[in-house]
């Protein structure tokens, strides 16, 4: 046992001596931190990429879902009965303000005319007759020839002949309309559905028959809904000056279509209603937009953006440089003029592009932390370096 002892404690030390010569040949640079060691040995301050507030001008937009509806809709239906002769259109085309659609058979409300025109003859015949009675007897009453009954019977029968001829002036007018009515033109200008009849249809006057419909698309409307709330908000912003309204009094409006593509043609807001929908709490809002190309159709759903006003000195943060706590408040970490990384609550409104647009909690001139946010905790010292975020002139922010 003894001999066993004394060979192998040799080894073993000598184990122990090569492994401490390796680690002492490493030097200090194996034991060295990624941080600048600062005096004493101790670590430096972390490098973090800032942003320095300014405040810049930024135009606030509403993004609002909406649908597209005619500029003008006329239905067309029949104003006398009778038998459809002919119709003068293409279904899907445009038509012009009265050009003549459908032929109704117009024969019976012809002979009505001339039957009119015949009473109406006879009228003015009989008046003839009754004036010269009544003017041969009122010479008579003077001379006190007749009785005053027969005067007065003289001068009533005139004045009934008179009426007889203004009813049947009416009763040719009323025909001749009626005439007119058989030829059913357009009332407006613009692109014609399909047709409702076709030749040989009977048409009814009393049950109005719809004929077609007739839709002016150039100019469009779209119809959006804005939450009263917002509306009013927007309303305080500006009377308060935190917002400025468009140079020429107007709002407008751009438009996306249901498949994402943007419309080109601008559109102008042209009101809001008066009214609140008490179910939903919002407001009617209607803008205009022109259509020459009629690349939108009624009934399309659409997203419009709604220009509300400029915020002349909006200060923007990227969205990295913001953050919730267990709260879900926003946060964001700034270097003070210590250079040390401290907390600010914020009050975040919208985001505009990749930035969020802040309402309170930081100030012009503040330095936000959006780069090594995960290597630095507030109280630490850090090294702010600049970091570059293109800052355009007018930049459009979207609510969300």
């Amino acid at each position: 046992m003894n001999v066993k002892f004394k060979t192998l404690f040799p080894a073993t030390a000598l184990l122990s001596t090569l492994a401490l010569l390796a680690a002492c040949s490493r030097g200090p640079a194996a034991n060295s931190s990624p941080k600048a060691a600062g005096p004493g040995g101790a670590p430096g301050p972390t490098p973090v990429g800032v942003i320095t507030l300014a405040p810049q001008s930024v135009a606030l937009t509403k993004e609002l879902p909406g649908r597209t509806s005619p500029y003008r809709v006329a239905e067309v239906r029949a104003r006398v009965s009778g038998i459809v002769l002919k119709r003068n259109f293409e279904e899907g085309a445009e038509v012009k303000e009265g050009q003549v659609l459908f032929v109704i058979d117009a024969a019976p409300y012809r002979a009505a005319l001339d039957s009119a025109k015949a009473t109406l003859a006879r009228a003015e015949g009989n008046l003839i007759s009754a004036r010269a009675q009544a003017d041969r007897y009122k010479e008579l009453i003077e001379a006190k020839a007749i009785s005053q009954q027969d005067y007065d019977n003289a001068h009533a029968t005139a004045l009934a002949s008179e009426a007889d001829v203004a009813a049947g002036r009416a009763a040719v007018e009323t025909a001749d309309i009626n005439v007119g009515y058989t030829s059913v033109t357009s009332p407006i200008t613009g692109r014609i559905g399909r047709s409702s009849v076709t030749e040989g249809a009977l048409v009814q006057q009393g049950q109005a028959t719809l004929l077609a419909v007739v839709q002016q698309i150039d100019p469009i409307y779209v119809d959006l809904t804005q939450s009263s709330d917002e509306w009013l908000l927007l309303k305080d912003e500006i009377a308060s000056g935190k917002l400025r309204a468009e140079a020429d009094g107007g709002t407008k409006v751009t438009l996306t279509a249901g498949t994402g593509r943007d419309y080109p043609q601008p559109g102008r807001l042209q009101f809001s209603d008066i009214t609140v929908d008490q179910t939903t709490g919002s407001i009617a809002v209607r803008a205009v937009f022109p259509n020459p190309k009629q690349d939108l159709l009624p009934g399309m759903f659409v997203r419009a953006r709604i220009i509300e006003g400029v915020n002349p000195v909006a200060l923007l943060v990227p969205q990295a440089g913001i953050t919730r706590d267990s709260r879900g408040a926003a946060t964001a970490l700034i270097v003070n003029a210590e250079n040390k990384a401290e907390v600010r609550p914020v009050g975040v409104s919208r985001t505009v592009g990749a930035s969020w647009l802040i309402t309170s909690g930081l100030a012009a001139g503040d330095r936000v932390i959006v780069e090594g946010l995960q290597k630095v905790r507030p109280g630490a010292e850090v090294m702010a370096e600049p970091v570059a975020v293109p800052a355009p002139a007018l930049v459009a922010a979207t609510a969300h």
